[in-house]
């Protein structure tokens, strides 16, 4: 009886969670422009609809410029910050890293918000920039997260032995670790363009004039015509996500089974 409710409780939290995504392309290829059953018909127009969208294209190319820089300057700061945390003792660690790793449990629109006052009473115009500067910020934790379970994993006496072999410090880092722990940059990376690309609050309060994927979606859900086209654009969006989290979930897998630590779940 309990593992029978705890089964039904676990279908309903999925079906609660999911059903609202599942929808998704099935009104995105529905030809009626009202979001309701029954359906109209199927179609396409809506996907070609949104690639002719030019406001929806420079608000694309805003997003892949944000979301690959914020990625690859998380990834950097994280790999830094990982490596220090794992590798040295030093006064003050806990402290540093509890700052670090703050972000995750701060709400988004206080971080917005404090960052918007900030820029501005510095003089810093609102522009890509400064989303970037705020994407990265939010998705350094997640990137020295699972950049410190790939350097916790390894073991010193590899580097060790390197230097015993007449490497330098950083030729040991570059041809023994860095090669150990691709797979988690790349799973830190990949993971960080998903956050960055799919955020809203922050973009919002920084982009200016600029938009952005999120925030040219929020924008458009006032106009009832423009709804499917927006339906057909989150079918991508979760369509990608789902790519890209997949991949990453291999490579953190891969560098699991590459350094012979236990797997103790993931993002999959």
């Amino acid at each position: 009886m309990k593992g029978g409710g705890l089964r039904a409780y676990a279908i309903l939290y999925l079906l609660f969670l999911y059903a609202p995504i599942l929808l998704l392309p099935i009104f995105a290829f529905n030809s009626g422009t009202i979001v309701a059953f029954p359906l109209k018909g199927i179609t396409t127009q809506w996907f070609g609809q949104m690639w002719e969208n030019a406001t929806l294209r420079r608000a694309l190319l805003n997003s892949l410029v944000i979301a690959l820089s914020s990625a690859a300057l998380a990834t950097c700061l994280g790999l830094f910050a990982a490596r220090a945390s794992t590798r040295f003792a030093f006064s003050g660690k806990g402290p540093v890293m509890g700052l670090i790793m703050l972000p995750l449990v701060l709400p988004e629109i206080i971080v917005g918000v404090s960052l918007l006052v900030v820029l501005l009473g510095v003089g810093v115009p609102l522009s890509i920039l400064t989303v970037i500067l705020g994407h990265t910020l939010v998705c350094m934790p997640y990137a020295v997260a699972i950049l410190t379970t790939a350097f916790s994993s390894l073991d010193r006496s590899l580097e060790e032995a390197a230097q015993d072999l007449g490497e330098t410090k950083w030729n040991a880092f570059r041809l023994v670790i860095l090669p150990l722990v691709m797979p988690g940059i790349i799973s830190a990376m990949l993971m960080s363009f998903t956050i960055s690309l799919d955020e809203f609050i922050i973009a919002f309060f920084l982009a200016g004039n600029e938009p952005t994927l999120p925030t040219y979606i929020f924008s458009q859900l006032r106009f009832p015509k423009s709804i499917p086209m927006i339906m057909a654009l989150g079918t991508v969006l979760v369509a990608m996500s789902i790519v890209l989290l997949t991949v990453a979930e291999y490579f953190r897998r891969r560098g699991v089974a590459r350094t012979g630590q236990k797997d103790s779940g993931g993002f999959l």
